[in-house]
């Protein structure tokens, strides 16, 4: 495999053969492929595809590049997996509620990518916790907690591990090819016996067309249905963020939060939580209206808190994580309000925008070698169509500094419009099914 030659023709438009693209994928594994070639050959796929074919040798190259884990547990092995929107930590609610039912969920989760946040940046808000395991302890902990959240082991999917940091410093994240290989070579990798997928759709999404993101949902239950693991898929709103909160330490509180039982702290996000595990476990042979109420019930007991708190020490954080959660979460040394200076209703949130205020703040990457703030970001963000009067607050922001504040306060101010009041999406927006 010559990459140049390959890169070249992807370039010209031509249709690359499975077995070249699949070489690729060993070449990023391997190192044969450089930083440079990665880029490039990411650039040359969001401006001509791979085709279905292409995607699929994408999609099982990478998967192959590594190790793939196989298990032999008391309950089924299943996953869910987001493709990106702001405030969105499902999945820090729905792996321990599930392994509080029985389920077992080895969830190989990644970091921020472009104005998104990640779930391993959100977990490492908590002190000394590391998401970093070898397989042997991410078998340890699935095995004894019932679910492991945790980076991708060096020798699980080691091409997509190497695409995935090009991407996200190239501008070449959102395309439907590259997010499918991407996502289902480590949820593959992974053994699985079922997936849901929640493909983000709205101002706060890659996807901002429902089109575009059925589009991706299909694509996904195609390739990972065809691989041998069944999935589903959910195409959810995102049109302002999931939880009212931005950020790495500030999610986790709103997580804490709802884990503690206070559900109004965050209702959509439990709400979706609920939708989500019900049909994962309809994929493992239940019935979807009975998972949810167990989902649901596993939340409000504090069953899935007990996991949960039992994951993070597991990780290496304070074992009294579920006590005194807010003692340990770590603090901006700036909070300010900010409130509204004019009459109406919260008629548009740019989710978008608002990701990229908490990259500035330094809540995400830009390039990267950056290294994350866990404390600063939003907290308290209003609900679209609100009734708003002057004074009333749109968000809470927590910064490093003053300065940093009044930046993120004019990004937040531009990325909220006051005025006649919205029509609502649901928060389910469509369905692809097997």
């Amino acid at each position: 495999m010559d990459a140049r030659r390959l890169i070249a023709a992807l370039r010209r438009g031509e249709t690359l053969a499975p077995d070249d693209i699949a070489a690729f994928a060993r070449g990023l594994a391997d190192g044969t492929v450089s930083d440079a070639q990665a880029g490039a050959f990411a650039m040359a796929v969001c401006l001509n595809g791979l085709g279905e074919a292409g995607r699929v040798a994408l999609t099982t190259g990478m998967r192959d590049s590594g190790d793939r884990l196989s298990w032999d547990l008391p309950g089924p092995v299943l996953d869910k997996h987001s493709t990106g929107g702001v405030g969105d930590p499902v999945s820090l609610l729905l792996a321990p509620a599930l392994a509080a039912c029985g389920v077992y969920v080895p969830m190989i989760s990644g970091r921020g990518l472009g104005h998104t946040g990640g779930t391993l940046d959100k977990l490492e808000a908590v002190p000394g916790l590391s998401t970093q395991v070898d397989e042997a302890k991410l078998r340890e902990i699935t095995r004894q907690t019932g679910c492991a959240i945790v980076g991708a082991t060096g020798r699980i999917a080691p091409a997509d591990k190497r695409l995935y940091a090009v991407r996200d410093v190239t501008g070449t994240v959102d395309h439907v090819d590259l997010i499918t290989a991407s996502i289902l070579s480590k949820k593959l990798a992974a053994g699985l016996e079922g997936l849901v997928l929640d493909v983000k759709v709205g101002s706060g999404a890659f996807m901002k067309s429902e089109a575009e993101a059925r589009e991706l949902a299909q694509a996904l239950v195609a390739t990972a249905n065809g691989a041998g693991c069944p999935t589903a898929a959910f195409l959810t709103d995102m049109d302002q963020p999931l939880a009212p909160a931005l950020g790495n330490a500030t999610e986790m509180a709103v997580i804490m939060a709802v884990l503690s039982g206070d559900r109004l702290a965050a209702p959509r996000l439990h709400d979706l939580t609920v939708a989500l595990g019900g049909r994962l476990m309809a994929l493992a042979g239940g019935a979807e209206g009975e998972g949810e109420e167990k989902i649901a019930e596993a939340i409000a007991s504090g069953r899935a808190m007990e996991r949960f708190a039992a994951m993070l020490h597991d990780l290496g954080g304070p074992a009294d994580m579920a006590q005194n959660w807010r003692a340990h979460l770590p603090q901006a040394p700036v909070v300010r309000e900010v409130t509204a200076t004019e009459s109406g209703h919260l008629a548009a949130i740019d989710g978008e925008a608002l990701g990229h205020a908490v990259v500035a703040l330094g809540g995400g990457r830009k390039v990267e070698s950056d290294r994350i703030d866990p404390a600063v970001g939003l907290s308290d963000v209003a609900r679209l169509g609100a009734r708003i009067a002057p004074g009333d607050p749109l968000a809470r922001i927590h910064a490093a500094t003053d300065t940093d504040a009044d930046a993120a306060e004019a990004a937040l101010r531009g990325a909220m419009t006051i005025g006649d009041a919205p029509r609502l999406n649901d928060l389910v927006r469509g369905r692809v099914d097997p």
